[in-house]
């Protein structure tokens, strides 16, 4: 159903409550000082804050940082992602450090129009990620206006990005959701042909719900990652010492029979003796050798899977293909971001998601060369998979 947008809305002199993704990753310099070491979801919210800034609303912002179980840690604070904010905005952005109490309706009493203050962790309260009504009314209170704009938490029925939105008069899609929903819904319901997706990623049980539902409309499944190896084992084919999913076994084997040859397996691999980036490696073809590994897809996959990359319309990137952390093992993820890139140039409409995934197209320096690179891979997934999610089915219907 659609949601109300942002841009349909008057925001001057509104208290408008967004919903950030600002889990980013904070390193620590040779002073002690914590900073933000990858801005990319930080930049992605930019367009809304200023959307909300421009026409004189008063911006509140909430968002997560890493896992602290309900209780306050400084090694979380957003204190460092404020500072980030405000050099990115070029514009002051007040820490406040807490996130719903007197202090904090002192502050947004006190903003003027087109101010921006960053709330304390999200997660720092036991009701957070409980959906604790109580705090869902709370946050509420703080607003004239609620606006989610973080998808990469869509699939979180939490108080910050779902209960919340039950208790405003108006809640509304951020810049950036609206961006994500639109694409994946475009691929969800009229890809337009030959639809292909690539999986990759470790676990086939991460992922059996998008590839049984990617299957009613794919032309193309190019499996890669150590999941391919459950599916090699299921039908028979020697893994070696790769890693296998014993107990998905049936699984992966019915979806091969369901698919027929719309899923395409590795035709040889890189493969060591250990999981080591110093390791010897070797390329084997077909089964992987007893004591092997398979770590990542081999140059022959790689150009089998160029070929039907370049053939298709429309492509959805989730998962890498090898263990990319590891540089021995990443230049078969490294071509798939190429291959999409260049896909993207004739035409193509291409999706990627997937922190690896994401990663991959980020380090060839290609993100600006696909259609669309999404911040939240649990949420890309589930979508595609057809779930609902919270976040996004608590906004307000147009």
């Amino acid at each position: 159903m659609p949601k109300v947008s942002i841009d349909s809305l008057e925001l001057n002199g509104r208290r408008v409550l967004v919903r950030v993704d600002f889990n980013v990753p904070v390193a620590t310099d040779e002073n002690g000082e914590r900073f933000v070491s990858d801005d990319t979801r930080i930049r992605a919210a930019l367009p809304t804050i200023r959307r909300i800034t421009e026409a004189g609303g008063r911006a509140v912002l909430l968002s997560h940082l890493g896992r602290p179980n309900g209780k306050p840690d400084p090694a979380l604070s957003l204190a460092p992602v404020a500072k980030h904010l405000a050099s990115l905005l070029a514009s002051p952005v007040r820490f406040v450090p807490c996130t719903v109490g007197p202090e904090v309706i002192s502050v947004i009493r006190d903003m003027a129009p087109g101010d921006v203050v960053l709330l304390e962790n999200t997660r720092f309260l036991p009701g957070e990620k409980e959906n604790d009504r109580g705090l869902s009314a709370q946050l509420a209170e703080m607003a004239d206006v609620y606006v989610n704009d973080a998808f990469g938490t869509a699939h979180r029925a939490h108080a910050s990005t779902e209960g919340v939105a039950h208790l405003v008069q108006t809640a509304a899609m951020g810049k950036l959701m609206e961006i994500e929903i639109s694409f994946l819904s475009r691929i969800l319901d009229s890809p337009e042909t030959p639809f292909v997706a690539i999986i990759g990623g470790a676990k086939v049980s991460d992922k059996i719900g998008i590839v049984e539902r990617l299957l009613d409309s794919v032309d193309a499944l190019l499996i890669g990652g150590a999941m391919s190896y459950t599916f090699m084992k299921s039908i028979g084919v020697g893994t070696g010492d790769s890693m296998v999913e014993n107990e998905c076994l049936k699984a992966a084997a019915d979806l091969l029979t369901r698919a027929g040859d719309r899923i395409r397996l590795p035709v040889d691999h890189v493969v060591a003796t250990s999981f080591d980036n110093e390791a010897q490696i070797r390329i084997a073809s077909g089964v992987i050798p007893d004591a092997e590994m398979g770590l990542d897809i081999g140059p022959a996959t790689v150009e089998a899977y160029r070929t039907v990359i370049l053939g298709a319309k429309t492509l959805v990137w989730n998962g890498p293909m090898g263990v990319f952390e590891m540089p021995s093992f990443a230049s078969g993820t490294i071509a798939i971001a190429r291959a999409m890139a260049e896909a993207t140039e004739r035409g193509a409409l291409t999706v990627v998601g997937g922190g690896d995934s994401v990663a991959a197209i980020t380090a060839a320096g290609l993100e600006s060369r696909v259609s669309h690179v999404s911040t939240g891979g649990g949420a890309m997934l589930e979508f595609l998979e057809g779930k609902t999610l919270p976040g996004f089915a608590a906004l307000t219907s147009v």
